[in-house]
């Protein structure tokens, strides 16, 4: 027999648990609501009802935490959602087994990092592991918007305070507040597009929070070496004692590459008869095979290093450790800053360098997306402005064409019989009217 009273508080404190069984008491009110009194003495709220010929309980609040008549409410907001043919129990169990966003990052760490370069990769987790998981792990994909990408956004661009020890070890450093990281909050922008993006095509959403988020203004680093830089460059790596890190440095400068593909180059991938360099995808940027021209100077450092390097060892310029090539050069370039005098020149900014002398010698951007390797067009643009020198005698040749032409005209501050053929004559620019005399 099915126990029913109008449920109330004083029902569910009165009510004594059975020996070894749970029971219900279901409310007169509300069809298939119920308290359930558990055998050791819990108490919840339930909703029976039958959905597609099923019959189906669901347990959606604990007493005393919701009070007889919020359960009330509740269930019979549930039982409208029945009426009009929706399945709640299944809704809830279907947001339980939603994928989160945890789950989204650790696929796309498993779907999508491994095809990228391995410093790219890296920078990509560290975004995840600081920014993203902490702030959205527990979240569901779904439950993510627009709004909550700009809040993540603006507070990488806060930045934070450095350093992040607890105890900093000097009272500079302690000092040191927040620094504004607007570029760091554009890069996690575009791994949270590019994220959400494979949420939408693995069905775990429908649209992508993160398209036309907010960019912040980025003002690109431009340091170009001028001739008399580059040339105590040439002399400090000449008399450097590292011949391999010099050798690196040489190479990034007359090829244009980035350190970390010559570091990894070896004699396999050059061709000196044809005066070629074949990166591999391993090492290069945009994941591509990328073959550029050398210059002969660039060929002479190849065959010098034949000879310094021990033979059957792979690699341009091998490391300490075996059968691995050099690791780092950086302690070799700090020397070498404080020695030139370049201590504000990074070593990447050889390759913006390389493109500027390319510039001055008349190459095109294509031309010099090429040699650099660049993907996208948009990424040589930068070196738009540097071809400003053409442009300019451009714009000086209009401006000479539409400048008044000078024109003889007669003095009119004397009679024209009695001066002189040099004192009658003069130059007339406009309105100005100037007289050139003779003696």
């Amino acid at each position: 027999m099915v126990d029913r009273q109008k449920l109330s508080e004083k029902v569910l404190r009165d009510a004594e648990p059975a020996e070894g069984r749970d029971y219900q008491i279901f409310d007169t009110e509300v069809r298939g609501f119920a308290v359930c009194i558990y055998r050791g003495g819990g108490r919840a709220f339930t909703l029976d009802y039958r959905y597609a010929g099923r019959q189906r309980r669901m347990t959606f609040a604990r007493w005393p935490e919701w009070g007889v008549t919020a359960a009330r409410e509740r269930a019979k907001a549930l039982r409208r959602e029945i009426d009009a043919g929706g399945d709640p129990l299944a809704t809830r169990d279907a947001k339980r087994e939603a994928p989160r966003v945890s789950d989204l990052v650790k696929r796309y760490v498993d779907m999508h990092l491994p095809h990228l370069a391995a410093l790219n990769a890296a920078d990509q987790r560290s975004m995840m592991e600081k920014f993203i998981d902490p702030t959205w792990g527990t979240m569901l994909v779904t439950e993510i918007s627009s709004y909550d990408v700009e809040l993540l956004l603006n507070n990488v661009a806060e930045g934070r305070a450095r350093p992040s020890k607890q105890k900093p070890n000097n009272r500079a450093r302690k000092l040191k507040g927040a620094k504004p990281t607007p570029v760091r909050a554009n890069r996690v922008g575009e791994v949270v597009r590019k994220m959400f993006a494979y949420a939408v095509k693995w069905g775990w959403r429908d649209d992508n929070p993160a398209t036309g988020f907010r960019r912040r203004m980025e003002t690109p680093r431009e340091r170009y070496l001028s001739h008399e830089e580059i040339a105590c460059l040439a002399t400090a790596l000449d008399a450097a004692e590292d011949d391999r890190a010099a050798g690196i440095i040489r190479l990034c400068m007359l090829t244009g590459a980035r350190v970390g593909e010559v570091r990894q180059a070896r004699f396999e991938d050059f061709n000196l008869e044809h005066l070629s360099w074949t990166k591999p995808a391993t090492t290069t940027k945009q994941r591509r095979v990328h073959r550029v021209p050398i210059s002969d100077e660039a060929a002479a450092i190849v065959r010098q290093r034949r000879l310094a390097v021990i033979k059957g060892s792979p690699w341009l310029f091998p490391g300490d450790v075996p059968s691995q090539p050099l690791l780092e050069v950086r302690r070799f370039w700090a020397r070498i800053q404080k020695e030139v005098g370049i201590e504000d020149v990074r070593i990447h900014d050889l390759r913006h360098t390389f493109a500027s002398l390319l510039v001055s010698g008349g190459a095109s951007l294509e031309m010099i997306g090429k040699l650099l390797g660049h993907s996208q067009m948009q990424t040589t643009q930068r070196y738009a402005h540097l071809m400003d020198s053409p442009l300019r005698a451009g714009v000086d040749a209009v401006a000479s064409a539409f400048k008044p032409k000078p024109r003889l005209v007669h003095d009119a501050d004397r009679p024209a019989a009695t001066a002189s053929p040099l004192s009658r004559t003069g130059l007339r620019f406009g309105a100005k009217h100037l007289t050139v005399s003779g003696s």
